[in-house]
This record gives C-alpha cells, structure tokens and sequence, in this order.
C-alpha cells in the first residue's frame, strides 16, 4: 500500500503534489518524494519519513516544473529502507520516473530478465525499479520502431507489452521527460486509480492520485476511476488520450482497501468507501440479532479511527448507546503500518487512553474494523477491563485474516497473523475476550458491491486464500512469508544507509 499522485499543469506544480501527498499519506509513512520537470531537467527530492518532514522550503523551491509525479511510502517487505523512497529514474529512453502502489509476484523472474535480455542494471530489491525498468525498456523498444519519436499509441503499445510481462497488482503513474504523464493499472485492477481535471483561464490542469479526497482538496472535477488494464497518457499540454492494454480485464478491487487502508471521504471504483462502512456496520448489527438476540450488551465502543462508521450504524440498528470510550493521540502513526511488533505493542498505549467512565461497570461491544495479530486487539481489551468494563465483546468489521496478502499490503507471515490455525473460539481466547463476533466474508463483500453492480468479483485473498491473478504458487507464497515477518523487518531496520540525489539532469 503506497499513496501516488501525478500533476500536468500551466503553473508550478510542486505545492499540488506536497498537498495530494499529505491527504494520501495514510497510504504510507515510510518515505515520500516529488519528481518535477522543467525544460527537459528533471528535479528530485526523496527520503524516509513523512511528507512534512521530508519537505522544507528549500527543497520546494528546487522542483521546479510544470509537471511531476509524488510518492508516499510503506514497504511490503523489508522494513524501512530509505534507498527504496520512490519515484525512481532512469535516463534511458527520454528520460523516465515513476510511482507504483501494489506489489509484483513475479519480480523475480522479470529481475532476471532485466539484466541478462534487457541489459538493464538494477540498484535495488525493489519490485517498483524492476516495474519502471521494464515500462522504460518496452518504451525503447516503441522508440527505436518509429525512429525515437513517440505517439500515444506507441506508449499504449508498450503498456500492454508490460501487461503480459508483469504480474500482480499495480496502480502507476509515471513521467516521460520532454512528453508527460502515463497512468496504467493492472488488468484486475487490484489496486485503486482515479483522474480528475481542474480548468481556469490558462487551460486545464490534470491530476492522478491512489484516491480521490486528493481531487477534492486540490478542487479538480472526478472524472472517474482508470479501468483495470487501462493506459491514460496525459501531455505536456494537459490533453487526455485513453485505451484499454489488455485483452482480459476484470474488475476485482481489493476488499481490504474499503475495511481500512482508504480514507471514508474517499471513491474507488465507483463506491463510496464511507456508504461501504456503513453497510458493513448494517450487516454485522444483522449477524449479532440474529446470533445473539438475548445479549446482554450496554454500549457500543469504537476502536478508532477506521471502524467508527461501522460502529455508529451497527450501534443505531441493534439500538444501543454509542460511546467514543478511547481517546486517539494523533501524532503517534497508523500501528498496523509500524515495521516490528515491539514497536506496535509499545503504540497502543501511547496511542489510546481509555475514558473510565464510559466502561465502569458496563458490559461493552468493542468493534474494530479488523483483526490482524491480536496483540494490538489483546491489548484494548485489557485497557477496556482496566477501565472498570464488566464484560468486554469484541466484533470485527472484518472476516478473520488467515492468509497472506502478495498485492502490496503488509500483511505478517501467514505464522503471525492470529487467524491462521485458529479458531474462532481460540482466537476470542487469545485475545481475552468474553464474546468474539466476526463479520461474515459474504456480507462483506455485499457491502462492497452494493456501491456498484459491476464489480463482479473481489480480492478477498487475505480471507479465503485465493488469489485473483491466477498465477500465485506455494514457492512464491513461501518466499513471501519469509520476507515479512518481524524479525527480518528489525534487522533491516538496522542497517541502512542511503545517498539522496537531489537532481538528474
């Protein structure tokens, strides 16, 4: 899970992108970077940390430029690593930068084929270098045919060459020094993409972003969703020119970007990520009557932020008290994003203060919108019991998480999530509570989809262990869980090192 943003305009588009990133910055915190274009030079600025903390005044005034394209961070792998910070760049063919959002199951095999077919170097583990190598060589290739001159069509043509080489998920804008701004997704559209415009007197300025509250506070008009499969190339000039790169698309957005990872203000792909928390809260009040219509509940409790919409619909139909019983410091970061357990376990506390008056006494449905490893919910729990709780029900707006997520969020290894070789009796043990409630995998995704009928399927891998691209194996799913877990995170927590540069020319 990353935040991606891009910007063709008639002014300096530097701010537009510091903005966008920050209103995406939920998508990453690890690092973030701009790459603007000015002239044919292209200026870079990039390093771990948050947006604000990367960004000082004279790091603005050095990206210059009409057009650019910005990156906010997490890693799906290996903890932090600042040389990983995005966009990346290759000077060959023009001049190419570019942002990704996913993870490539097949980075591997194409890492490979880079250096021995392609003859192209990479300086990272990174699946988004291999991906931006693989764009940047299949963009040679359309140059060298029309004699190093590039039409919309020919940058289609080596979009849909990279369709048919690169697997996974993937949402990616990416810049051509000297022509502008190219957007493609995956064939399933796994991972979200939207375009909007903003026009004024100069002409028109045109934006991509991983979601759409970046639009909304930059006052661009939502065009809509980029179609699974789909290339958008914007020019210098702001003009938008669309086709479809693949032969078989199918809409299959992933369900836990509507459960946690999107902003409730947020669109994707036609749905609203607040109506769908709405809904999921509807359904798991409808679960919980039907299950336990003699419970003894008193109140209901948020874990905050992300499961309060569900909380507040579920409260108002079983017709319960709904209480903010935890108080949320907010300059303390997303735990689920945070790189080891001993960081996580250590947040929770700073995190969240209980309110002891709301709990004293009071037998309290607790309801997050998901549960990942336990701890962090083992935890809550506790503070709830310390705060004078009764009893302390838990729901989870979300179906257990039993298996491992390869399209780019960082899920653990499949041997740290709770869920996996449990049940749900032993998982309500493990976390201490006197009633565990989860939400069923089909409500969940009739949540999703009455938001729109044309999303036939989803990327529910993380619940049902099937994943939607086809091509996963037992090897890959065993390489991958050895890449996530915490002890490997800490280790290469400890040692980085990283040389920033803040221009190309």
């Amino acid at each position: 899970m990353c935040g991606i943003v891009g910007v063709v305009g008639h002014a300096p588009v530097n701010q537009e992108i510091y903005d966008a990133l920050t209103v995406v910055q939920h998508r990453g915190q690890d690092a973030a970077g701009i790459m603007t274009c000015e002239e044919g030079r292209v200026f870079l600025r990039k390093d771990s940390g948050l947006v604000r903390d990367v960004f000082a005044a004279r790091h603005m005034l050095q990206l210059r430029g009409h057009m650019g394209i910005g990156h906010a961070r997490y890693p799906t792998a290996g903890g932090e690593n600042r040389s990983e910070a995005q966009p990346f760049y290759v000077n060959s063919p023009f001049g190419v930068a570019l942002g990704h959002n996913g993870n490539l199951i097949n980075a591997e095999a194409l890492s490979q084929e880079l250096f021995q077919g392609d003859l192209r170097q990479l300086n990272t583990g990174s699946d988004s270098e291999v991906l931006l190598n693989v764009f940047a060589h299949e963009l040679m290739v359309s140059a060298r045919e029309k004699g190093g001159i590039l039409q919309a069509d020919d940058i289609f043509d080596a979009v849909a060459r990279l369709h048919q080489r690169c697997k996974g998920a993937y949402a990616v804008v990416a810049m051509i020094v000297g022509y502008g701004l190219v957007a493609f997704r995956d064939p399933c559209g796994i991972r979200p993409l939207v375009i909007g415009t903003r026009s004024d007197e100069q002409g028109q300025s045109v934006m991509v972003a991983s979601e759409s509250v970046a639009m909304d506070l930059l006052n661009y008009q939502l065009i809509g969703d980029i179609a699974p499969g789909e290339g958008v190339f914007i020019s210098t000039e702001g003009q938008i020119e669309r086709r479809i790169c693949a032969p078989d698309t199918q809409l299959t957005p992933c369900l836990f970007e509507y459960v946690y990872l999107a902003r409730p203000d947020s669109i994707i792909d036609e749905v609203a990520v607040y109506k769908s928390r709405l809904r999921m809260g509807e359904k798991l009040a409808e679960q919980i009557l039907s299950e336990w219509n003699d419970h003894d509940v008193d109140v209901v409790i948020p874990i905050p932020d992300t499961s309060r919409t569900s909380a507040l619909q579920l409260a108002n139909l079983m017709g319960l008290k709904y209480r903010e019983g935890f108080i949320k410091n907010r300059y303390i970061g997303r735990t689920f994003i945070m790189p080891g357990q001993a960081e996580r376990q250590k947040s929770v506390r700073q995190k969240l203060n209980a309110i002891d008056l709301e709990f004293r006494g009071k037998n309290v449905l607790l309801v997050d919108d998901s549960i990942v490893r336990g701890t962090t919910s083992k935890q809550i729990i506790q503070m709830a019991r310390e705060a004078g709780a009764k009893k302390v029900y838990f729901a989870s707006a979300a179906p257990p998480v039993r298996y491992a997520n390869v399209y780019g969020i960082d899920m653990p290894a499949p041997s740290e999530l709770v869920a996996n070789g449990r049940t749900e009796d032993e998982i309500c043990e493990f976390i201490g509570a006197d009633r565990l409630i989860f939400q069923r995998l089909g409500d969940l995704i009739s949540a999703v989809r009455e938001g729109n009928s044309k999303i036939h399927t989803v990327d529910a891998s993380c619940f049902d262990g099937q994943y939607v691209t086809g091509d996963v194996t037992e090897k890959f799913l065993s390489q991958n869980a050895g890449e996530r877990g915490d002890d490997v995170k800490r280790k290469s927590s400890e040692t980085l090192d990283f040389a920033e540069i803040n221009s190309y020319h």
